[in-house]
């Protein structure tokens, strides 16, 4: 009887079951790719970077620096945690996909009193059993969870290869910076030592009648001038070399290196692809893409919930009154049943919930279309910085030649008495500046190359299964 039970509320419910199908349509991303970078150089081959570009520069106390980021940086280990955590949410989600199996046992002793008098009336009573459920996927709910866990896991990988690149760029950016404040600070004591020299010259003339206290006060005022930007400098490049104490996990007193010229270290060639290249190169679009694609499993998880939930349940086991006789064929009990449920009135929750679901998946689908152009703009303007970096490097290295030149032709004649102090100081800080700001313009020049590496992906690229630039749809 109980057989035939089931069998007719499987097969009663098979009409409904294959009437029923969820639509799993996706719409297409529209996104607006353009066919190349505005200001890239057509006759430039693609330079993509490399998973270690940071050895480019040529900096072995860089490379050293690097490695303990990744190593010990605190919010790397943060995003390798989350990994995990995504990971336990998979395993948890497929869970629903297989058979739960529980055992029990049990046993019981009840005594009474016979009211007529006489003996006491005992029962004992034993069991040990196998219990199985299962919940019949027939809408794809768990499966849809399953895919959601996935994605998620899969985002949490790609987020981490973000905070990866983040971190590596960072460490980069401020090492690059304690290299050209270093250079600037040794310009600054430079010519610091140059004006004095010529303030002990001053003080001779001014010995013998041949320079005015006017010349002298004056050279003093830049001789001062000059001592009083060394510490402004100093304490830039102190700030920068405690920065990587945090961004390579350690405390600031254990940075011991000591920053090199940057006219030392070697500025790689980068030059950036396609735009639709891109985004098979930034985890970030690629992990927004995943969020993209779990939401649109949520979506058919709440479509699922508008429809009958089916559940099997069977238990067998064997129950006696005496322990000694229980595994017995004689006293095997077995059962199997089955139920359907189906909402008939929530007060519209389940509507309520999938129109939460759809506007969840739309503002993600903008996320995600924002965060393409994000990547977009993010090369665009590193290259620009870059071009107009390198073109400014250039001039400023031809008026750093002729103000040299012109400083030295000053000082030999001044000694030689045929030009006054004011020339020769006008001169001298027309030096300091070009020197001073050709310092600065290096540094904006390594900065925008670590950017176009970061905005370029910084050598990350979307594994063979993951198919970014196509988002997954939404079962709207």
């Amino acid at each position: 009887m109980i057989h035939f039970r089931f069998r007719f509320f499987l097969y009663s419910t098979l009409p409904l079951l294959a009437a029923c199908t969820l639509d799993t349509n996706a719409p297409a991303a529209n996104l607006d790719v353009p066919a190349g970078f505005r200001t890239a150089q057509d006759s430039a081959a693609p330079v993509w970077p490399d998973a270690t570009w940071w050895k480019g520069f040529h900096s072995p106390q860089l490379n050293t620096l690097v490695e303990q980021a990744i190593a010990n940086n605190q919010d790397l280990a943060a995003a390798v945690a989350r990994i995990r955590q995504a990971d336990a949410q998979l395993r948890i989600a497929g869970a629903p996909l297989l058979p739960s199996l529980d055992a029990t046992a049990g046993g019981g002793w009840r005594q009474s009193v016979n009211p007529r008098g006489g003996s006491p009336v005992e029962a004992r009573s034993y069991n040990v059993g196998l219990n199985v459920s299962y919940q019949l996927d027939f809408w794809g709910s768990n499966r849809a969870a399953v895919e959601a866990a996935q994605a998620g896991a899969l985002a949490s990988r790609f987020d981490q290869q973000t905070v990866a690149i983040t971190v590596v760029s960072g460490v980069t950016s401020t090492w690059l910076s304690a290299c050209a404040l270093q250079d600037r600070l040794d310009v600054a004591r430079q010519n610091l030592a140059d004006a004095e020299r010529v303030l002990a010259a001053v003080r001779a003339r001014v010995s013998v009648g041949t320079a005015t206290a006017l010349d002298l006060s004056q050279q003093e005022t830049l001789v001062a001038t000059q001592r009083n930007v060394i510490p402004g400098l100093q304490s830039q490049l102190e700030q920068q070399l405690i920065g990587l104490g945090i961004l390579t996990g350690q405390p600031p007193q254990n940075i011991t290196l000591r920053p090199v010229s940057l006219h030392s270290l070697t500025m790689p060639a980068v030059a950036a692809g396609l735009p639709s290249e891109l985004l098979q190169r930034r985890p970030d679009i690629a992990a927004a893409e995943a969020r993209l694609a779990a939401q649109n499993a949520n979506i058919r998880i709440a479509r699922a919930a508008f429809f009958p939930q089916i559940a099997l349940t069977a238990s067998g086991g064997w129950e006696s009154t005496a322990l000694n006789n229980l595994i017995n064929p004689s006293h095997l009990v077995a059962s199997i049943a089955g139920s359907l449920v189906q909402s008939i009135f929530d007060g519209g929750q389940r509507a309520g919930q999938l129109e939460l679901e759809r506007g969840r998946y739309d503002e993600l689908l903008a996320n995600y279309r924002n965060t393409v152009l994000q990547g977009f703009t993010d090369v665009e303007n590193a290259l620009i910085a870059l071009r107009y970096a390198v073109e400014q490097e250039r001039l400023i290295n031809q008026s750093v030649a002729l103000a040299r030149r012109s400083a030295t032709i000053a000082r030999a004649q001044m000694e030689a008495g045929t030009v006054d102090i004011i020339t020769v100081l006008t001169i001298q800080q027309s030096l300091f500046n070009n020197l001073d700001q050709l310092a600065q313009v290096r540094q904006t020049r390594a900065l925008a190359l670590v950017n176009l590496y970061k905005a370029l992906g910084g050598g990350w690229h979307a594994p063979d299964a993951q198919t970014t630039g196509r988002p997954a749809g939404s079962t709207r």
